[in-house]
């Protein structure tokens, strides 16, 4: 992904709210379930991580991108933005 379309899809991801906090338990099946759904749902989905949680954002974005096999758009403050391209029907279109 370059960096055109890592800015469209971060101006995508500012009118969004973030669907999913990661706590004190940190990433588990349950939340790496959670996160993969609601990827092939929305495409772009936006992650909040709470000062309980075990990681720093950075950490649980890199953690989530190999587990998921989506992309990191940005990690700002404890707001983590994820893509992954539907397998089908796919409303955002960049190249990948």
């Amino acid at each position: 992904m370059n960096s055109k379309d890592r800015a469209y899809l971060r101006s995508m991801a500012n009118t969004i709210e973030p669907i999913i906090q990661v706590g004190k338990i940190g990433i588990n099946d349950n939340l790496v379930k959670q996160v993969s759904d609601a990827l092939e749902a929305r495409e772009l989905i936006k992650i909040t991580v709470l000062e309980t949680a075990p990681f720093d954002a950075i950490d649980i974005a890199k953690e989530l991108e190999n587990k998921t096999n989506c992309t990191v758009v940005q990690v700002m403050g404890r707001k983590i933005t994820l893509y992954k391209k539907r397998k089908k029907d796919s409303k955002i279109n960049i190249n990948e």
